[in-house]
């Protein structure tokens, strides 16, 4: 925490009180009912948590990436799966934002950025998940419009979500031919598959976006024809320091309740936490998570300045966090006997919630697909 500016401090601040306040309280219940706290949301866009990487002038906070991984790890110590959705949202916010004219950015981004309206990301189908480019749902040009048929697949926030940037493909196979829409709720042909039953991350809807004959004005693309897989690969690098960063915050979270809980209990005439195995173990999980949140910062301050490496190192951030936390929390399950498999202590919540972190955003195993190719370019 030392290295973090003053400013970056202060919205570590004012973020905690947030999610200690309005997400951590709920945050069992909410994985238990399945709900998905829109209002919760809406009063986190109300500290700019909306449009966090959103130029000022279309209501956004415009902060950097550094100050990203700081508002979305804390965020995640209050409920990983909300903080998750809220880091996807401000991707799709980024996306629109970075790629969108100005027609686009004023039409789409200040209801984003209240969140008014929420934002999905659709690129894996039921066909393409790690080969992206393979993707098949088609965009088909007529005229002045496009028509969208296709299936996406692991779509979160869809249904509740107003705005989708939807990658189709417009032209020839593979990453070439492929553009990226924006599809709103409401445009006919758009429908929903029902809510998945998952894991984790129940506290927010993952559902199939179905696209079927859906006709959209010219104007709802985003950046010109073929730059579709671009825009995407673009959005994940932030979108994959978001979810490194929650994986952070949630396992964080679990290894301070840890500390609590072994100061408070007692086995063989002593408390648990001066148990010296007990210790070590303690402190292993500190040091891996200083070292997986150096990582994350790392790569956020190579993306925010540009650096060529930048996406090789949000690959290696995205794994080693994601690897890390759920390492993390799972041992932190352990160091609570009995109470750790419980639902009520929270604890087993955020083992299932930062698992499929090491999934999505693309898999860990994709991630070291993405390190050893920068590795290994110059040797070709």
């Amino acid at each position: 925490m030392s290295t973090m500016t003053e400013d970056q401090l202060a919205l570590a601040e004012v973020t905690l009180d947030f999610a200690q306040e309005q997400l951590a309280p709920h945050a069992v219940s909410w994985d238990q009912d399945k709900h998905f706290p829109v209002d919760v949301i809406r009063r986190a866009a109300e500290l700019g948590l909306g449009g966090v990487y959103v130029g000022e002038e279309h209501g956004g906070s415009a902060l950097s990436r550094s100050d990203g991984v700081v508002v979305f790890e804390t965020l995640a110590t209050g409920c990983p799966s909300i903080a998750a959705y809220l880091s996807i949202h401000n991707m799709v916010g980024w996306m629109i934002d970075r790629y969108g004219d100005a027609a686009q950015r004023a039409r789409w981004l200040p209801d984003l950025c209240s969140a008014a309206v929420l934002g999905s990301y659709c690129l894996t189908e039921p066909g393409a998940g790690s080969d992206a480019a393979a993707l098949s749902t088609r965009a088909e040009r007529q005229g002045d419009h496009y028509v969208l048929s296709g299936v996406k697949q692991f779509i979160s926030g869809a249904g509740a979500a107003g705005v989708y940037v939807v990658m189709a493909r417009t032209g020839a196979p593979g990453p070439g031919g492929i553009s990226a829409f924006v599809v709103e709720r409401d445009d006919p042909g758009v429908s929903f598959g029902p809510n998945e039953r998952k894991m984790g991350w129940n506290a927010q809807p993952t559902r199939q976006v179905v696209l079927d004959g859906v006709r959209i004005p010219r104007d709802r693309r985003l950046g010109a024809e073929g730059d579709g897989f671009r825009i995407a690969m673009s959005g994940l690098n932030g979108g994959r320091l978001g979810i490194a960063a929650c994986s952070l915050g949630g396992a964080q979270s679990a290894l301070d309740r840890s500390l609590v809980h072994l100061a408070g209990r007692e086995a063989f005439g002593a408390r648990l936490l001066d148990a010296q195995a007990l210790q070590f173990r303690l402190a292993d999980m500190a040091t891996e998570l200083a070292a997986a949140r150096a990582l994350v910062r790392e790569a956020a301050r190579a993306l925010d300045a540009g650096d060529p490496p930048a996406p090789r190192l949000c690959a290696m951030a995205k794994r080693f966090a994601t690897d890390t936390g759920y390492t993390v929390a799972d041992a932190a399950l352990q160091l609570h006997g009995g109470y750790g498999y419980l639902s009520e202590y929270g604890i087993e919540k955020i083992v299932r919630d930062l698992r499929v972190h090491q999934i999505l955003e693309g898999t860990n195993e994709v991630m070291r697909v993405i390190v050893a190719r920068g590795l290994t370019e110059n040797l070709r």
